[in-house]
């Protein structure tokens, strides 16, 4: 996540847990400035012990709070949120509207549920320029990163081997998911069949003969 912070930046870092991401981000001279928030007492306690071991609190403030509710509008430029669920990083976002609207990207890296996460941006203006992927027990997420205005850095991932095991894994699924609903006459018959079919149709055009 740290490559998708502008340097200079003033980040917030939402469910900071540990605050590695904090720390990496004042380390790397990305943030000038880092709130990390915890919504929890213990993870808070933790989150404090952590930061100011690490020797850069004077860089990294903490604040005991749910979401973005501590923060108030204009204070970061950049807002990384990181493993929740999509549908949970929707509903932070629009708790405090405000201070997102003040923001100019957002780094939101759900553990699932990320067409979520898509549709909330599509809805609400904001522009998907850049994705990458992260790998963790196994599993791979992917990491959204979407600006308010328009920007001119270019990357392409896609054809990276992490990307192709992703598109693999989400091929598996769907293909198990179709074929049960394959066995049932009023599943056929939904618009969540149609849609799947269509997604898992999407997805072999993408890997290609490279599947294998």
């Amino acid at each position: 996540m740290t490559n998708f912070v502008r340097a200079g930046s003033k980040v917030a870092d939402i469910g900071a847990d540990h605050g590695y991401l904090s720390v990496e981000l004042a380390e790397s001279k990305r943030a000038i400035k880092v709130i990390a928030t915890e919504k929890n007492i213990h993870p808070f306690e933790a989150l404090n012990k952590n930061i100011s071991e690490s020797g850069f609190g004077n860089l990294i403030e903490t604040r005991l709070g749910d979401g973005l509710k501590v923060l108030s509008a204009g204070e970061v430029d950049t807002i990384c949120i990181a493993g929740m669920g999509g549908a949970l990083i929707a509903n932070i976002l629009d708790e405090s509207p405000e201070v997102v609207k003040s923001a100019r990207r957002l780094i939101l890296q759900p553990m699932n549920a990320a067409k979520k996460i898509r549709e909330w941006l599509a809805e609400n203006d904001w522009l998907i320029f850049d994705e990458d992927l992260a790998e963790s027990g196994g599993i791979i997420y992917e990491i959204i990163c979407a600006d308010k205005e328009s920007v001119q850095e270019e990357f392409s991932r896609d054809k990276s081997e992490l990307r192709k095991k992703f598109l693999i894994q989400r091929l598996k699924k769907l293909e198990k998911v179709v074929s049960e609903m394959e066995k049932s006459d009023s599943a056929r018959k939904t618009e969540k069949y149609f849609e799947l079919k269509n997604e898992k149709l999407s997805l072999e055009n993408k890997i290609g003969f490279g599947r294998d």
